[in-house]
């Protein structure tokens, strides 16, 4: 456990168990070099606990990558909670949760994530502070949908030449909160589109509303739609579902799309620009962040359609020296991290030499 939580680079790796509501969750701490770690709460089913320990790994050190690259004033972190078999009290699991949040004393602020609500955060409000997406503040999805929108905008013109996304189409894969949220506005842009979920619903929906083409999930890997939009769960991106891709981009909302690293070598070599997603999806996170600063709406909105400026600047420094776009954007969020922890054990030293 130790050697895996050397090899994701994490600090902190916490476990909490309550026998009264059900509860088992992990909660990751990537980094606080920058700032308290922040990072959604995912409430799904696992089969095996490492595979949720594994994920809370991943997703942590997402996460301060994506802080250090929006520029927020924060490190990562990412709490996944174990969905109990059985009937359980939702409400008590997640007040049991916000007890083990509320024990760290504000070195990690949690929000939502996957199989997560609103309603969840206002629960687990009721036994901490340091949580963001209650009530008060509102679902993030609408944010991370606006940067996501916003970043394949840059993306098109940097790939296609082209400044608007009129008459292109695009194959989204997973339509949750964000998945539905960007199919909406890129239906409004004029963007036909190709859906795929899981859930036949959702699907329907997109169908009904913004005149989709349904795809059955397995085949939406081969549609040859201009962008390819992993907006589902992460590691989509292999070597067995890249070759099937006959599009220009990637450029989707889901975290951790990636495979392996390698994998973005592969959708390089094959000449397509991939977004690298946690500076495409930061929009959920600035929400948070800037809501939980006391900062303005408008303030918010200006910082998340910067990440198109972000991204302009990535793909402008991968074509000058060859490397893939992913992987500049975590040489770059590293360079962050460090100066950041330098900073730290600078002002540690000093406190100890005025202690």
């Amino acid at each position: 456990m130790l050697k895996q939580m050397e090899n994701a680079g994490l600090t902190d790796l916490h476990f909490g168990l309550d026998p009264a509501t059900g509860l088992k969750a992990i909660i990751a701490i990537h980094s606080t070099a920058r700032g308290p770690a922040i990072g959604g709460c995912r409430f799904i089913h696992y089969t095996r606990e490492q595979d949720a320990i594994t994920d809370a790994l991943r997703l942590a050190r997402g996460m301060s990558y994506k802080a250090a690259l929006a520029g927020l004033p924060h490190g990562g972190g990412k709490a996944v909670i174990i969905k109990p078999e059985g009937a359980f009290d939702r409400a008590a699991l997640m007040q049991a949760f916000g007890r083990m949040v509320d024990q760290l004393g504000g070195r990690y602020i949690t929000a939502m994530d996957s199989g997560t609500e609103v309603s969840d955060m206002d629960a687990i409000e009721t036994t901490t502070r340091f949580v963001s997406c209650t009530s008060a503040s509102g679902d993030p999805s609408p944010h991370t949908s606006l940067g996501v929108f916003e970043g394949i905008k840059a993306a098109v013109m940097h790939q296609l030449g082209k400044d608007s996304l009129a008459g292109l189409s695009i194959a989204i894969q997973g339509l949750g909160h964000v998945g539905y949220a960007l199919a909406q506005r890129l239906h409004q842009a004029g963007v036909q589109l190709y859906v795929a979920d899981i859930e036949r619903e959702r699907t329907d929906r997109c169908v009904r509303e913004f005149n989709a083409r349904a795809v059955a999930t397995e085949a939406i890997y081969d549609t040859g739609a201009d962008i390819f939009s992993p907006c589902g769960l992460g590691a989509t991106l292999n070597s067995d579902t890249i070759p099937r891709l006959n599009c220009r981009i990637v450029a989707g909302c889901a975290n951790n799309q990636l495979a392996t690293d390698e994998d973005g070598n592969r959708l390089r070599q094959r000449g397509i620009l991939y977004v690298p997603d946690y500076v495409l999806n930061a929009g959920g996170l600035i929400h948070v962040a800037m809501h939980h600063a006391g900062r303005s709406a408008n303030e918010r909105d200006a910082k998340i359609r910067g990440i198109a400026a972000t991204l302009t600047h990535l793909f402008a420094e991968a074509d000058r020296t060859g490397q893939s776009v992913h992987h500049v954007a975590d040489l770059h969020a590293e360079s962050l991290l460090q100066a950041a922890g330098e900073v730290q054990l600078t002002h540690q030293h000093q406190e100890v030499q005025h202690a």
